[in-house]
This record gives C-alpha cells, sequence and structure tokens, in this order.
C-alpha cells in the first residue's frame, strides 16, 4: 500500500479509500506513516468528513468505513464482517450505490475473504474490479478468493496497480 500511494500521480483527481485490517489501536500512527509517503493528502476518515477528490482516506479502527450517497464518510461500530471491522466489504458496497459505475476496488494481501463480497458489488454496478496478483502478494489468500469468486477485471502485480490508477 505504501509503494502505491507513493506513487500516484499528485494531481490525481479521485478520492482513494483504504481499508485496512489492523489492531483495534486508536492510537495508531498509520495515517501519518502514510501521509510521510504520499503524493497526495493523507488522513484517518472521521464521521460525515466529505469525501475530496486527490485525498486518500484510511478507515479508523475498529469502525465500518460507510460511503454515503451524499459523498460523505460514515462510522459505524457494527458486528464484525469476516472477522473484520473495518470490513472491506462493507466499504465496496457502499462504494458501488454511492459512484455505481465510476467505482474501482482493488482488493490487495490479505488473510480471509473480506472483500469479495464488495468487488460483486462493484461489478454490479459496471465498476471496475483488480486483485493483485496472488503470486506477488504476501498473504495471498484474499486475491486469490476473488479471482476464484468473481471474474476481476484485472489481475496485476503493484507496478500493473499504480500505471493503472495513474490512468485513471
Amino acid at each position: 500500500m505504501l509503494r502505491i500511494l507513493g506513487n500516484i500521480r499528485p494531481d490525481f483527481g479521485m478520492p482513494v479509500v483504504i481499508v485496512l485490517h489492523r489492531k483495534n489501536d486508536s492510537e495508531s500512527s498509520l495515517a501519518e506513516l502514510m501521509a510521510y509517503k504520499s503524493r497526495i493528502p493523507v488522513k484517518e476518515a472521521d464521521d460525515k468528513d466529505p469525501i475530496e477528490a486527490g485525498k486518500a482516506y484510511i478507515a479508523p479502527a475498529d469502525y465500518h468505513l460507510l460511503i454515503e450517497n451524499e459523498k460523505h464518510f460514515s462510522l459505524d461500530s457494527s458486528e464484525k464482517i469476516n472477522f473484520s471491522r473495518p470490513s472491506i466489504d462493507f466499504t465496496f458496497q457502499t462504494a458501488a450505490e454511492a459512484y455505481g459505475a465510476g467505482t474501482t476496488g482493488i482488493l490487495l494481501s490479505g488473510a480471509n475473504a473480506d472483500g469479495v463480497e464488495g468487488l460483486i458489488a462493484i461489478q454490479g454496478v459496471n465498476g471496475t474490479t483488480i486483485a493483485q496478483d496472488p503470486s506477488t502478494a504476501q498473504v495471498p489468500f484474499m486475491p486469490k478468493s476473488a479471482i476464484q469468486s468473481l471474474k476481476v477485471d484485472h489481475i496485476f502485480d503493484v507496478d500493473q496497480m499504480i500505471e493503472y490508477i495513474n490512468q485513471l
């Protein structure tokens, strides 16, 4: 993720929403680390933050990050999905509802099937689905689950993802 953020062109004109499975530590300095490495502004999403183009938002620890149709975030502390909170599925599904065919979902390395249902929702609104090439993933289970469960639009290594993102 750091490598992708560090290579997104500075004038990138879309919002980037990042959902990482991590410990429930609210004192994390993850957003600061990503901001240091990124070429676009990065912040941890707060409830009701407007979603702005050219910025990256990180789901806060222990909250689901929802994207509202009015193009702002909502935080939710309901039950975990796929043993995860934040859930990639939840964010992808709400992004698909809010942005429709303009949604691109990218599923990277991970140890469970979270994100697969969200990619299916994105595909259902004619959005774009991308899975990391499992042979290049640190933990291949998550992108492999997506590839086995749906026909993703692209299977990319990280360099290919960077090139694709910068052409959006």
